[in-house]
């Protein structure tokens, strides 16, 4: 299966070690392909996303929402997400004709 679109995305632990709290950020990719979405531990058919939209937080990236049949997952993004959902736009409205 060939990809269409990879999104990076990060995820934020805050992890406490005796008297100390450590921030850890941890990379991660989105990977659209014609019939599903993956993530690190997630994995969507197509056909269980409804829509994907984005809200800027600060000068810089936000938070990229999934919107799919079993909720609305959030992901941190630094980058402007519009290019993967266009392509995802694209490629759903080209299924419904």
């Amino acid at each position: 299966m060939s990809t269409i679109a990879i999104l990076p995305y990060y995820k934020i632990q805050r992890e406490l070690t005796g008297l100390a709290q450590e921030i850890i950020s941890s990379d991660r990719s989105m990977i659209l392909y014609a019939d599903k979405i993956v993530t690190q531990y997630r994995e969507f058919k197509i056909t269980e996303v409804f829509d994907m939209s984005f809200r800027r937080m600060g000068n810089e990236g936000g938070f990229f929402y999934l919107h799919t049949s079993t909720g609305v997952y959030p992901y941190m993004v630094k980058i402007d997400p519009k290019p993967f959902i266009q392509k995802f736009r694209t490629m759903t409205s080209k299924r419904l004709t």
